[in-house]
Parts: C-alpha cells; structure tokens; sequence
C-alpha cells in the first residue's frame, strides 16, 4: 500500500510542475497572441456565461488559459497537503508549499485584476515573474518527492563562501532579467529594434532614442551581464568542484539553458515574433529559474551540512 501512495505521489508531483509550465506558457501566449481580453472584461466567467458560447481564437486561448491554471491549482494544493503529512520532516518542504499557494494565488488575482479593471505595462510584467515563483517552488518540491538529492549525494554537499555568494546574487539577479523580459513583451518593444545583438548594428553605440528602445536594449543588456556572471561560476565550479557532480553538472546545464534562451532571444527578432521561437524562449528562461533556485536548495543544504559537521 505504501509504494502505491508513493507512486502516486510522484505522478502528482509529476503532473503538477507539467501544469505550471503550462500556466507560464498559457500565459506568455495569451500576452503573445494579445488574447488578455478574448472573454471580454468578465471573470470567472467567459462573456457573461460559465462556459463561452461563441468560440473565437482569443476566446480559446484565454479561456483555455483560466481552465489550465484552475486544474492546476487544485493539484498544487494536493500535492502540498500530501507533501506536509508524508515529507514534513524535511526542513523546506513547507516553506516551498507555503511559497507555491501564495504565488499562484497572487499571479491568479493580477490576471483576474488585468480583466477586470485593466492594469499598466509595469504592474503585468510582474505577472510572469509570480507564477515563475510558484513554479519553482513546486519543481523543487517534485524534486524532493522524487529523491534527486539522494540519487546525486547532494545531501553531502559543500559549497564554499564565494560559490554561495555567487549563487544567491546571481538568482536575484536573474528576477531582474525575467521582469525586463516581460516588459519587453507588454510594451510591444519585442521588434523596436531590427538588429543584433545591437539595436542597429550600422551604429552599435547609439544611445536609445525612445522609451521601447531603451526598454528593449536594457533587457539585452541585462542578459549580457547574466551570461558573464553564469560564465563566471561555471569556469570557478569546473576548477574547484568536479568532485561534487550535482554542482558541477549543474552549472554546466544552467549554462547550456541560458545559451538556448539567449538564440531563441536572437531568432525572435530574424523571425518577426514567431510563436513557436517566443514560446521557447519562455520555456528555456522559466526552466533556468527552476534550476537556479535548485542551486539555492543546494546552498541551504550545504549550510545545515557544515553546521551538523562542526
């Protein structure tokens, strides 16, 4: 019977972080797809009614959008009620439950708030970032169900002062990049500028010339400096920690993701927007936060390690 529950824990913990991948990219296509208003200034409800009568392309993304991320909250509060009573022993598990609830609520009500009473530019670049929040939180908790850190020794890890430094400074960080990111896409900066990685290549040190220019130069500015600063601990961790393989491969990985983020960034601007390249850049960035605040876990972990070991 247990190994029953535990298998099916896992397939919820499974199911559950597919969901808020789906929601985070739900979302960036309905900003994308400018289907924000598809059911109209109404919410819960479609168009005045529970399920919408007339179907239309913005009708269906919104729409699917609220169905998606309403299913997927009822797993997130499963899998973070069954997560206390089973794993409640382990010190973060509900910390992260407390943080997915909050921030899948709180990214629920801005969307509700942009519907109903309509939001500025600033405000809905936050929404992203929230529900990339909750994301995390759930990932991490999926990897906790499913025992990645005993299958990669990382509950023997160490990770000295400046890696830690490093690690935590770099995740904030990468918050600032994901927001510029955003607000690349709710301003319509995506296509101010034609080239790259300069905004006009003929005259690469230009200053902006507007508020979308400045924008959009600012966000490929910020991930100039994310790209350095991953190079930076990537080089460090291959010299000093090739016997820790959840650091090392770690750091290897989150390198890969940020160079796949950065060519999908690059072909948005060749491609006019095409959707299948904006939703991978979505995908890619969203999938470099999960693993950064991996690293953060593994910071916290290495902190109780050393105190124990003292």
């Amino acid at each position: 019977m247990q190994h029953y529950q535990n298998i099916l824990l896992k397939w919820i913990a499974l199911a559950t972080t597919i969901g808020m991948l789906l929601i985070l990219l739900g979302g960036a296509l309905v900003t994308k797809t400018e289907s924000g208003l598809g059911c109209g200034r109404n919410w819960p409800d479609c168009n005045g009614s529970l399920i919408p009568k007339e179907i239309t392309t913005e009708v269906l993304i919104e729409f699917s959008h609220r169905f998606v991320t309403g299913a997927v909250s009822i797993l997130v509060f499963a899998l973070v009620i069954w997560t206390w009573r089973k794993l409640g022993h382990i010190r973060e598990v509900k910390f992260l439950g407390i943080v997915s609830i909050f921030f899948l609520l709180a990214q629920a009500l801005i969307g509700a708030a942009q519907v109903l009473w309509g939001q500025g530019d600033f405000i809905l670049a936050l929404h992203f970032g929230i529900s990339l929040i909750s994301f995390a939180s759930v990932l991490l908790l999926a990897m906790i169900v499913f025992e990645v850190d005993t299958k990669f020794d990382a509950d023997q890890v160490y990770i000295g002062k400046k890696l830690r430094t490093h690690t935590i400074g770099v995740t904030l960080y990468s918050y600032i990049v994901v927001y510029t990111g955003a607000l690349v896409r709710h301003t319509q900066s995506s296509l101010v500028c034609s080239d790259w990685p300069f905004c006009n290549n003929e005259t690469p040190f230009a200053l902006p010339s507007n508020m979308y220019e400045w924008v959009q130069m600012g966000h490929r500015f910020a991930v100039l400096l994310i790209f350095i600063w991953i190079l930076y601990i990537l080089i460090h961790t291959m010299k000093h920690y090739k016997n820790q393989r959840v650091i090392y491969w770690g750091w290897i990985i989150a390198f890969l993701i940020l160079l796949a983020q950065m060519m999908t960034g690059m072909l948005i601007i060749f491609t006019k927007l095409n959707l299948i390249v904006s939703l991978l850049h979505s995908l890619f960035i969203s999938c470099l936060f999960g693993l950064l605040c991996y690293m953060i876990l593994l910071v916290s972990r290495s902190n109780y390690n050393e105190k124990n070991h003292r």
